[in-house]
């Protein structure tokens, strides 16, 4: 499979909104925005996200970042991916919490390969358990600011 023909590959300006709507699809553009919602709403302020260009393989993906990486979401062809890289305390942290994801993320995570610059875990947003393990998983790199969401 061409893994670029499955990314937003266009060299140039970022994607609109709308672009990355058309591109995702309704059911995946939700879970797009509903990220970058729970994100703004549980850590205000704190990300300016910022698109970065990672050439005709790579495409176009949405970084959160303050001083250290947060998470990059990925927008795919009729799908919303999200990458998070987990250092080594990071992944202590995530197998003392491992056993209340869902088993799709507890498999994802085990099958990932680590790095010598960590764990490098791509999940694909698709169901609402996604979410809440997404959320869980980004407490573990940054405390929410707003305790409501943590």
């Amino acid at each position: 499979m061409n893994e670029s023909a499955n990314r937003m590959t266009e060299p140039g300006t970022p994607p609109t909104n709308s672009a990355v709507a058309d591109w995702l699809g309704e059911d995946a553009y939700r879970y797009w925005e509903l990220i970058r919602q729970l994100i703004e709403q549980s850590y205000p302020g704190v990300f300016t996200p910022e698109w970065l260009y990672g050439g005709k393989k790579h495409g176009w993906s949405l970084r959160y970042k303050k001083n250290r990486s947060f998470c990059t979401l990925v927008p795919e062809k009729n799908r919303c991916a999200l990458v998070i890289v987990f250092g080594a305390d990071e992944r202590a942290k995530v197998e003392a919490i491992k056993s209340g994801l869902t088993t799709k993320t507890r498999m994802e995570y085990d099958r990932t390969a680590t790095y010598h610059d960590g764990k490098w875990l791509l999940l694909v947003i698709d169901t609402d358990s996604v979410v809440k393990d997404v959320m869980l998983l980004l407490a573990l790199k940054r405390r929410p600011i707003n305790a409501k969401n943590a």
